[in-house]
């Protein structure tokens, strides 16, 4: 095992509904979407209008700026629906599945070591598969025509409730390495794996050729592909890296090896008011609804989330799974009073300070619900986002510079290394109850307009 980098600051929200590793394989939805706002930044032009029959692997819409970055349907059917929100702006394509066999369309299969570069960018652009390559900074669809100093890759999550990678990419290991073979043809710099040094990592991971492994152990979010970047080669003024996650290497995998674009994947359903939670090998994009029908406490107002409890998007049971999420969670909505509120001793609410008598209690789980125990108000410095951020920058000046507009500021306290999920915590442990987040992608947005 290679050196191991230990992460000391952080903290694990420790919530009850931890899915069992029992696999569930789902028949294809009635419905699925290709969501335009789970990509920062896009403007999108549809090259589909209701009525359309599509194939998996058919352009719905492209980038209005990048024209050659397109996204596919994953399924084959009819687009039946557009979904807009305020000013038209396009918030989910829906296609109706067709029965029978799935029809895709066919991109030609071939090794990834016997296609230039250009051959193998051209094959990710056609077929839809380029969006899930992200660039840093900004966390946003990676440009085809940059050469990235290194690609990065977290093998595993340490997100509240997240699933269990190695036991997702379980089977696909000839995919991932045929996905990683891809990768390779993309940068002349290393292709780094970031692995739990905790426990052993699947073979898939483990046994990748072509690759740089490297260990880390520590509380969340030591498994955020940034913190990996922060603590491996951190990223300067000018220079890009480029991320991927792993089951999405597997996809990129199946489009060598088949020609196709084959989105199935394996998610976890989790959280406390799931019935069952457990894993559902799916096709991305499915409705929500056929992944958490009958499965569902009923006995009280629950949020579905697509994605984890820090970083994901409310959705309802007609929403759709988001193109780069691995998980969709359950929790109760905090919609009612408390009596006594915060007075009270707190045995059931989680701390991550000593406000509460359940830091008492080691390894308790907790029943979290969405009350922010609070509103917004200025700013407190009680130096709890330090505590949670392992970078070495200062994260409530960035915010601050952010709020004031000083872009020379956001340079110079790290902008270029941080996206949501980097400071997701920070908005956690917030006593002002600041959408750190919000913020955060206004600040990227602003960068992205001044320097373009």
């Amino acid at each position: 095992m290679s050196k191991v980098i230990k992460i000391k600051r952080g903290l694990n929200i420790p919530l009850k509904g931890s899915a069992e590793k029992v696999l569930v394989r789902l028949d294809k939805a009635e419905y699925y979407g290709v969501k335009p706002i789970d990509f920062p930044g896009l403007v999108p032009k549809l090259d589909v209008k209701v009525g359309d029959r599509v194939k998996a692997g058919s352009p719905l819409f492209h980038d209005k700026y990048n024209p050659e970055i397109v996204f596919t349907s994953p399924i084959n059917g009819e687009v039946v629906e557009v979904r807009r929100g305020e000013r038209r702006t396009i918030l989910e394509v829906v296609v109706k599945t067709e029965n029978g066999e799935t029809e895709y369309e066919e991109f030609g299969a071939a090794s990834p070591d016997s296609l230039s570069r250009d051959d193998v960018v051209e094959k990710l652009l056609k077929s839809g598969l380029w969006p899930y390559i992200k660039q840093r900074p900004y966390g946003i669809v990676a440009n085809p025509n940059d050469n990235p100093k290194a690609i990065f890759i977290s093998c595993f999550d340490t997100s509240p409730l997240a699933p269990d990678l190695d036991f997702a990419v379980q089977g696909e290991e000839e995919a991932f390495q045929v996905g990683i073979d891809a990768l390779r043809k993309l940068t002349t710099g290393a292709i780094h794996l970031g692995l739990n040094a905790d426990y052993p990592p699947a073979n898939a991971f483990l046994k990748a050729k072509g690759v740089e492994h490297h260990y880390f152990t520590g509380p969340h979010p030591a498994g955020n592909v940034g913190i990996q970047i922060h603590h491996i080669d951190p990223i300067a003024k000018g220079e890009v890296v480029w991320t991927i996650n792993p089951l999405d290497v597997i996809i990129i995998g199946r489009l060598f090896l088949k020609g196709i674009y084959d989105a199935t994947k394996v998610i976890a359903l989790a959280g406390s008011e799931v019935i069952k939670p457990r894993y559902y090998k799916l096709i991305s994009g499915a409705n929500i609804d056929s992944v958490v029908k009958d499965n569902i406490n009923t006995d009280t107002d629950v949020r579905i989330i697509s994605g984890n409890v820090l970083t994901g998007t409310r959705v309802d049971k007609n929403g759709f799974v988001g193109f780069y999420d691995n998980m969709i969670s359950v929790i109760p909505e905090g919609n009612k009073y408390e009596f006594m509120g915060w007075i009270a001793p707190g045995v059931n609410k989680h701390s991550a300070s000593r406000t509460f008598l359940s830091k008492l209690i080691p390894g308790k789980k907790f029943r979290l619900n969405t009350n922010m125990h609070g509103g917004h108000r200025a700013y407190v410095l009680t130096g709890q986002y330090e505590k949670v951020l392992p970078m070495d920058i200062y994260p409530v000046h960035l915010i601050k510079a952010i709020l004031a507009n000083d872009i020379d500021k956001m340079e110079q306290l790290g902008i270029y290394e941080v996206v949501e999920e980097d400071m997701a915590l920070c908005e956690y442990v917030c006593a002002s109850k600041t959408e750190v987040q919000a913020i955060l992608r206004n600040g990227i947005n602003t960068m992205i307009k001044e320097l373009s």
